[in-house]
C-alpha cells in the first residue's frame, strides 16, 4: 500500500556525475550524500538530448521533451540571420510546482533558471538567466538579502587561470550561501516541496575535470573543499527542511552528466567545405585561420605552450580586452560573421543551438523538395565522416513535441559527446582533435547525470540501467499524492519510493 503523502525535497547538482561522486564518497568528502546512497535509491540518470542546462531543466520540470517546449539550447532565433536571444521560459507549460501550487500545497523555487520569478503559493527565487531577476514575493530579495547580512551572489563569472583562487572561492561562497538561503526560506514560509539548485558543480566541472577525474589524492585542495562544501550545504537544506515535520522524501538529481572535452567539431567549418554554407567573395576570416594555425602550431613546444596560455588569459574578460583580441585576431563568431555568408546562396548553417543544423529560411530558391533532399545529403556525409563518429537525428526520432516546428532539421551527437561541436569560425578545418590547451575548460556534458532517493519509506536499492529525466516531475506529484496530468512524457517511479522494492 502507498505511503500517505510525503513532502519532497530536491536538490539539483547541476552537470552531476558518479564518476565524480563515487571517488568522493569513498574518500569520505561528502559523508551527507553518501548516507542517502546508503540508506536509499541510486541510479544513472539520463537527460534529455541535447544535454544542456535550460532545455534539460525545463524538461525536468515540466516532464516535457525539448520537442514539446521548443527549447534546444540556451538561445533561439530571435529576427535576421545570426541574431538570438536567451530563452524567455519555459512557459505556456507548467512546471511540477506549479501542479502543486494550484492544488494548495505550499512550494519553493531557489535558484531555478528563470528570466523572472511569478505568483504562486509559496516563493521563487529565480538564478542564472539573469543577475537581479524579479522575486516572488516581490519584496523577498530584500529580506532574504537582509537576514543573509550580504546581496545574492550572482552566476560565477568567465574563469581565467591567474583568478583561481578568487574564482573558487566565489564558487564556495555561492554554495554556502545558497545553503544558508534555503535554511531560511524553509523557516520562513515551511514549504512541502522545494527545489534547490547548485549550479556552480556545472562551472567547476567545465573548468577543472581533467583535475577532478585524475587520480586519488592529486585533485586540489580547493576542489575538494568545494565539493565537502557542496556536501554540507546539502545536509543544511535538508535538515532545515524536515524540520517542519512529517514524513518527507529527498532527491538528489541532475540535469545531465559530464566528462572529459576529448576534440571540437566546427560544423559551419564543415558545412562551408561542403558547399552548404557560402560566403561573399568565396571566403572570409583569413586573419584568423592565419593566426589559429601559428596558435596550433605553437602547442608543439613548451615554452611556446606557456606564453600562448598566459596569452590568452590576459586577453579574456574584460572589453577592452576583447576589443583589441579582435583587433589582432579577426572575427570568429558566427554573429560577427552572418553579414558575411552569402544568404541567397546558402543552403544550410549551424546557429543558435550548436548540436543543431538549419536548413536556410532567407534562401527563397529552397522549396519543400530541395529542403529534404538537402537534408537527406547531409545526413549521409556526416553519418560517414570518417574523422569522427557523428550520430545524425531527425526531430521526430528522438521528440514527441509539438513544436518541431522550431527544432533543428538535424541534430548532431559527436563521438558519445566526447567532441563538442561548435558554431564559430576559430579555426580552419572542422575536426580540432588535439584541443590545444589555452582553450578554456576541460569537461563537457554526457548524457547520464545522477539519481539519488532517500527518506521515508524508501529502501535501500541501486540500479544500472537509466532513469529519464522526464520520469522525475511525475515521480513528484505521485509521490506527494497529487494527479499526473495527461501529456508528461516520463514515467513514475514512485513505486521504488514506496518500499516495493525493499
Amino acid at each position: 500500500m502507498p505511503h500517505a503523502r510525503r513532502r519532497v525535497l530536491v536538490l539539483g547538482l547541476d552537470g552531476g556525475t558518479f564518476d565524480l561522486l563515487d571517488p568522493l564518497m569513498k574518500a569520505g568528502t561528502l559523508p551527507f550524500l553518501s548516507s542517502l546512497v546508503e540508506r536509499g535509491l541510486r541510479a544513472p540518470l539520463a537527460s534529455v538530448y541535447p544535454p544542456k542546462t535550460i532545455p534539460a531543466w525545463y524538461s525536468f520540470a515540466t516532464g516535457l521533451d525539448p520537442g514539446s517546449l521548443g527549447i534546444f539550447g540556451f538561445t533561439e532565433p530571435d529576427g535576421g540571420p545570426g541574431k538570438s536571444r536567451i530563452v524567455q521560459s519555459f512557459r505556456p507549460a507548467e512546471a511540477v510546482w506549479d501542479h502543486l501550487s494550484r492544488r494548495g500545497v505550499s512550494v519553493g523555487v531557489l535558484n531555478f533558471p528563470l528570466r523572472s520569478a511569478y505568483p504562486i503559493h509559496g516563493f521563487v527565487v529565480p538564478g542564472m538567466l539573469s543577475d537581479q531577476p524579479s522575486t516572488y514575493p516581490v519584496g523577498l530579495r530584500a529580506s532574504l538579502e537582509a537576514s543573509l547580512g550580504e546581496p545574492l551572489l550572482p552566476e560565477l563569472p568567465a574563469y581565467r587561470q591567474p583568478d583561481r583562487e578568487a574564482w573558487m572561492t566565489l564558487a564556495a561562497r555561492g554554495v554556502e550561501q545558497r545553503g544558508r538561503s534555503a535554511e531560511i526560506l524553509c523557516k520562513e514560509y515551511k514549504p512541502d516541496f522545494l527545489f534547490v539548485l547548485f549550479r556552480e558543480t556545472d562551472r567547476i566541472q567545465h573548468q577543472h575535470w581533467t583535475e577532478l577525474a585524475g587520480a586519488a589524492g592529486k585533485v586540489g585542495h580547493d576542489l575538494t573543499e568545494f565539493w565537502r562544501g557542496v556536501d554540507a550545504a546539502c545536509a543544511r537544506i535538508d535538515t532545515a527542511f524536515r524540520e517542519a515535520g512529517g514524513p518527507a522524501v529527498t532527491l538528489v538529481i541532475s540535469d545531465h552528466g559530464h566528462g572529459p572535452a576529448e576534440a571540437d567539431f566546427f560544423t559551419n567549418r564543415w558545412l562551408a567545405q561542403e558547399g552548404y554554407l557560402v560566403f561573399k567573395n568565396g571566403g572570409a576570416g583569413g586573419r584568423r585561420r592565419l593566426l589559429s594555425q601559428a596558435l596550433l602550431a605553437s602547442e608543439k613546444f613548451g615554452p611556446t605552450r606557456r606564453f600562448v596560455g598566459f596569452l590568452a588569459d590576459r586577453l579574456r574578460g574584460r572589453a577592452r580586452r576583447e576589443r583589441f583580441t579582435k583587433y589582432l585576431t579577426g572575427e570568429s563568431s558566427f554573429e560577427a560573421m552572418a553579414n558575411r555568408i552569402d544568404w541567397d546562396r546558402t543552403t544550410a548553417f549551424s546557429y543558435p543551438v550548436p548540436e543543431g543544423i538549419y536548413t536556410n529560411p532567407y534562401n527563397r530558391s529552397i522549396t519543400p523538395e530541395r529542403r529534404r533532399a538537402i537534408v537527406g545529403e547531409i545526413r549521409q556525409r556526416l553519418e560517414s565522416y570518417r574523422a569522427a563518429h557523428i550520430e545524425v537525428f531527425d526531430p521526430t526520432e528522438i521528440y514527441e513535441g509539438t513544436h518541431l516546428d522550431l527544432a533543428p532539421a538535424l541534430l548532431l551527437k559527436i563521438d558519445d559527446l566526447g567532441t563538442e561541436p561548435r558554431m564559430d569560425f576559430s579555426y580552419p578545418e572542422p575536426m580540432l582533435r588535439d584541443r590545444p590547451g589555452f582553450f578554456y575548460g576541460s569537461g563537457v556534458h554526457r548524457m547520464n547525470g545522477i539519481l539519488i532517493a532517500s527518506g521515508d519509506g524508501v529502501s535501500p536499492q541501486s540500479e544500472t540501467v537509466p532513469r529519464s529525466l522526464l520520469d522525475v516531475a511525475p515521480t513528484i506529484l505521485e509521490t506527494m499524492d497529487v494527479p499526473v496530468p495527461p501529456g508528461m512524457h516520463g514515467r513514475s517511479f514512485a513505486s521504488l519510493l514506496d518500499g516495493a522494492a525493499a
